[in-house]
């Protein structure tokens, strides 16, 4: 098959990687997918796929879509668990200039009816439990033209009312094998519309641009230096397309994406060894399950030369208990950012730990500092639009505010949420700012420094009764300070109302260990910790909570806003 040659001014597509990547090492794996069909991990079996055959199936796909009637421009979801049919259906709605509409299954039905709703898709592409749901919750009913079910044969294609991919290739068989003419975009136009998960806050549509995925693709290639012929452990769908796209094959473990703390680590493990994966992508929740489990069976990660962490900052006990299976010298890279901007900063975990002690006196989590071509600013904590920018909004070196990012993977704005695009984002001449909802400081050495979500913070009110001042607290700096004790294994910050004012609490995880029985004894434990720190006087208030709400997908961001209901329903006045 003869391919494209790639000029600049042809426009954008992200597949042109692909393209590349087929005619230079055509025979080399591309995607491997583990399959363990309730087998035992020595029976464990994988879909393995090279680069020219990705490049061949996913343009057949390609023509198939545009032959069963999708044009350039309509919307897809696309709703198809990790394998090898999910990379070429996604690689040839990118060819085909069909806007994919990705979605995290974990944020719940309520919120999945809201983003089909807002996307308005033209198209449903997902495996059969999918469009069983689709059916039964009315997803996307009010604008989907082509039900498409991917697996599960024809019967299961009946049942759901759509038409089995299988059928919509056949279809197309006369042009099978034939190569794909590619749509090139402007490089600004949507490419794609990813909704964040929701987990600190309603999920909003991100819309992605081909230049944003080639501002993500040269920051893994420069900033996290990975290189053609490496092998990635992927444990997250959208980070996995990434793999080809820099002639890195990627590694998919069967484990849900969307609950990782669920994965089976031998699983993992035996994926890793079987391909000598260079590179891993793990999210915090990830991190505390291999690491406990390689602990337990003394497990080596031997052949692992970099691991990235994303989504929500691991502990540090976390990463030191899974940098044991690492080689020396091997360090998990710590990324801060969002969907909306990703990477932004980052962070080796050597250099981590020589923060502990600020982070555990209050003065946040540190995230690093900017990768290249990142722009970082702190601003002022208001709730008020900012139209246009200027560096007078700058605030000085340790000052907390909102943090501010600028760079090529920065979203320009949100679909079909313009009050959220003008509440996010500011023009800056040619480029826009993206304001991340996050609160930190810029230290006097550029590091960036996490204090919290901004929607987090508590504007405490003066309480004359006792002798409280007026005092703004921020959760990650008070909450660490408190982690700190030996009894507590997690705490939150909330606002609760007192006499009609707003008062900092403190909800407390105790460890599996320790009895509630003691509570009074630690109350006034906690209440000497906070007179010791400034981020933490005034609080006063203390309330165990028995298993603190957290998302699904990173078991470490605290689900807050429900503490606080709970803890205003505790207080007695």
């Amino acid at each position: 098959m003869v391919t494209q040659e790639y000029h600049q001014n042809d426009g954008a597509n992200l597949c042109r990687h692909l393209v590349s990547a087929a005619e230079t090492i055509p025979t080399s794996l591309a995607v491997a997918v583990q399959q363990s069909n309730g087998r035992s991990v020595k029976e464990l079996q994988y879909q393995e796929i090279d680069f020219k055959t990705l490049h061949n199936k996913s343009d057949c796909y390609a023509s198939a879509l545009q032959h069963h009637g999708l044009k350039p421009g309509m919307k897809a979801v696309l709703m198809v668990t990790p394998s090898i049919d999910f990379f070429c259906l996604t690689f040839a709605l990118f060819k085909a200039g069909i806007i994919p509409i990705l979605v995290d299954p974990g944020m719940g039905v309520k919120n999945l009816k809201q983003c089909f709703i807002e996307a308005k898709p033209d198209a449903f592409i997902g495996i059969t439990k999918a469009h069983v749901a689709r059916r039964l919750f009315g997803w996307g009913k009010s604008s989907v033209k082509f039900n498409i079910n991917v697996g599960g044969g024809h019967l299961a294609a009946a049942v759901t009312g759509a038409t089995s991919l299988s059928r919509v290739l056949k279809a197309n068989a006369i042009n099978a094998g034939k190569p794909f003419t590619m749509q090139w975009l402007d490089s600004d136009a949507m490419a794609a519309i990813l909704f964040t998960s929701g987990s600190t806050g309603t999920p909003k549509g991100v819309v992605y641009s081909h230049k944003m995925f080639e501002a993500q693709i040269t920051a893994l290639k420069n900033d996290y230096q990975i290189q053609p012929g490496e092998r990635d452990l992927a444990t997250f769908p959208l980070f996995s397309l990434f793999g080809p796209a820099l002639g890195m094959a990627s590694i998919v473990p069967d484990m849900d994406a969307s609950k990782p703390i669920t994965a089976n680590p031998e699983f993992i493990f035996a994926a890793i060894d079987k391909y000598q994966c260079s590179n891993m992508f793990v999210n915090p929740a990830l991190i505390e399950r291999l690491g406990q489990a390689g602990e337990q069976q003394s497990h080596q990660l031997s052949s692992i030369t970099r691991v990235i962490s994303a989504g929500a900052p691991a502990t540090i006990s976390s990463i030191k208990r899974f940098s044991q299976m690492l080689n020396s010298g091997v360090e998990v890279l710590n990324s801060y950012g969002a969907t909306e901007s990703l990477p932004i900063s980052k962070i080796g975990s050597n250099a981590l730990f020589n923060t502990t002690e600020v982070t555990d006196k209050g003065g946040g989590i540190c995230v690093g500092r900017a990768i290249d071509g990142v722009e970082v600013a702190i601003i002022d904590i208001n709730e008020q639009a900012i139209a246009n920018w200027h560096n007078d909004l700058c605030l000085p070196a340790n000052q907390i505010g909102e943090i501010v990012v600028k760079g090529p993977m920065v979203s320009a704005s949100y679909y079909q949420r313009d009050s959220a695009t003008t509440a996010a984002k500011i023009v800056d001449t040619d480029a826009i700012r993206h304001r991340m909802g996050d609160l930190g400081y810029l230290d006097s050495d550029g590091l960036l420094w996490m204090c919290g979500r901004k929607a987090h913070r508590v504007d405490a009110d003066a309480l004359p009764a006792t002798h409280n001042q007026a005092k703004r607290y921020f959760s990650i700096p008070c909450e660490r300070i408190f982690n700190t004790h030996n009894d507590v294994k997690r705490s939150a910050l909330v606002g609760v109302h007192v006499a009609g004012k707003m008062t900092p609490l403190i909800c407390i995880e105790l460890k599996q260990s320790v009895a509630c029985s003691l509570s009074s004894v630690l109350y006034s434990e906690l209440r000497a910790i906070a007179e010791k720190y400034p981020q933490t006087q005034g609080i006063e208030r203390f309330l165990i909570h028995p298993d603190f709400p957290v998302d699904i997908r990173h078991n470490a961001k605290i689900f807050r806003e429900k503490l606080a209901i709970w803890a205003q329903k505790q207080i007695k006045e």
